[in-house]
């Protein structure tokens, strides 16, 4: 089995850490900088930082925050929010970005997927996709939530790895800052349909529900905010639990 990856995700705005329930309610979390430089030495594997507020304002990502935390961080950083072309993803590389995460523009401009493959490699691309419950299917949602996509996650899913992702991360939106646990049956659904890793998100809220979404879930990663911004649940604390249950992952 191939080793599992613990993710610490900073939403910004305005240059500050927030965090919400359901994209909703958002409250002051931290400073980007500080909060990556306590995730290097707790033994993050990854950093992902999301402006949230970039595609609604129709601006790029804050390159100062991204240079910021790139230089507090010795492990891959994600950086998503408001990459709509191949200058804003070459933006976000040079500030010390080293995959760039795509959402509402991958969906309506599904070449840049390919376009930023070429350039940087399917590793370096990342698709977020943001979805709901609805009857037996997940919808997508973009524009930081806001704005129903009509499409379907796992369709969604397998067409972005067809266009040259390299990795989807998949929010649960009706998880998202619930500390419930992760949408595990919609994480399945969309893992088995690709080849491509799967990034669980929304919802963490217990060492248990990282070990449920890498079992049941099918998940490759496991990404969390307010338990780690918090502290409420500790990285080595999680990983020694994870090694316990025979996950593997990093140490």
């Amino acid at each position: 089995m191939l080793t599992k990856r613990i993710i610490a995700c900073m939403d910004v705005r305005d240059g500050h850490v927030v965090k919400g329930v359901k994209f909703q309610q958002l409250r002051h979390a931290g400073d980007p900088a500080e909060l990556a430089a306590r995730y290097n030495v707790e033994g993050i594997d990854e950093v992902v930082i999301l402006d949230i507020t970039a595609t609604l304002e129709s601006r790029r990502a804050l390159a100062d925050t991204i240079h910021a935390v790139a230089q507090r961080i010795f492990l891959p950083l994600t950086v998503g929010g408001g990459i709509r072309s191949e200058g804003d993803a070459a933006a976000a590389v040079d500030a010390g970005a080293d995959k760039v995460s795509l959402n509402t523009a991958a969906l309506k401009h599904p070449e840049l997927i390919t376009t930023l493959a070429r350039r940087y490699g399917s590793q370096a691309v990342i698709v977020a996709i943001d979805a709901k419950r609805r009857g037996d299917g997940f919808a997508v949602y973009v524009r930081s939530g806001t704005a129903d996509a009509a499409r379907d996650a796992v369709e969604w899913a397998r067409e972005a790895e067809s266009r040259g992702a390299g990795e989807i991360l998949l929010t649960s939106m009706d998880r998202d800052g619930t500390l419930s646990g992760f949408d595990c049956e919609m994480t399945a659904a969309v893992a088995d349909a690709v080849n491509i890793p799967v990034i669980a998100s929304g919802g963490a809220g217990t060492v248990e529900h990282f070990c449920e979404v890498f079992t049941r879930g099918h998940a490759d990663a496991g990404l969390a905010a307010s338990i780690f911004h918090s502290g409420s649940v500790g990285v080595g604390e999680l990983k020694r639990y994870l090694r316990g249950q025979r996950i593997p992952v990093r140490l």
